[in-house]
């Protein structure tokens, strides 16, 4: 089996395979299907809560284990209210490959996890095809709080991305993966259809981190003929980590 001119290796090509073979659409799992190779529109303003001030690098958790309690705790947070449920990263943190997604979807909300449910069994085979588990990686995402309407304002973008290259930084993973259009956006400044295909570089206060672009697992439930894309981008992920 090829992927271009590179053959795949036996193993390589029966876990591409299995994955393909296990992953299975029966169900919605958003409120309603996105196209995430186009870019979204800004929501309306008056849909979101009220923007908090950006907090400065230099006021940030400097140890990681301080900033995750940050995440867990503080009021000052885009889109935090008593009420709000909090999604926190989970993992290994030493693992050397994280992974960011965008928000919590409103299943991850009620479960207390990040791509829980018939999303999490998919990214669970993602991980599986490349020989990893939730236990191997580092899973966070931009914003650990769900906004009313499922996205960012060009304020909120800008604070969460403060305090993600923040979190990229204390955790100096190895290669990062960026789920989607707000996250490839936000750390970036290019689209998911832009960034894909090619490495880049986050830069961090602790220098910068080598990052590959794929479609979330949330798209590949209901765009399944998109997995080959997604194939493609765990292969140079994997092939990355490698070096």
């Amino acid at each position: 089996m090829e992927r271009g001119n590179d053959p795949l290796s036996p193993a390589a090509a029966a876990s591409l395979l299995q994955w393909w073979a296990d992953a299975g659409v029966d169900v919605m799992v958003d409120e309603s299907p996105r196209d995430w190779l186009r870019p979204n529109k800004e929501a309306p303003a008056g849909r979101a809560l009220p923007a908090r001030p950006a907090e400065p690098h230099d006021k940030l958790p400097d140890q990681l284990d301080l900033f995750r309690g940050h995440l867990r705790d503080s009021a000052a947070l885009p889109f935090a209210s008593p009420a709000a449920a909090r999604v926190c990263p989970a993992g290994d943190p030493t693992a050397g490959l994280m992974i960011l997604t965008d928000m919590p979807a409103a299943e991850d909300c009620a479960t207390g996890t990040l791509l829980s449910g018939n999303t999490g069994k998919l990214f669970d085979r993602m991980l599986a095809a490349i020989g990893r588990d939730r236990n191997s990686i580092y899973l966070a995402s931009l914003s650990c709080i769900r906004s009313a309407d499922g996205r960012f304002t060009s304020e909120t973008a800008t604070q969460c991305t403060t305090l993600a290259r923040h979190h990229i930084g204390l955790a100096a993973p190895r290669a990062l993966l960026l789920f989607g259009d707000a996250c490839s956006k936000a750390l970036l400044g290019l689209g998911m259809a832009q960034a894909r295909g090619r490495w880049h570089e986050v830069s961090t206060h602790a220098g910068p981190i080598r990052t590959v672009v794929s479609l979330p697992p949330s798209f590949l439930v209901n765009q399944p003929a998109y997995k080959r894309h997604a194939w493609d981008d765990l292969l140079m992920l994997m092939e990355g980590l490698k070096q």
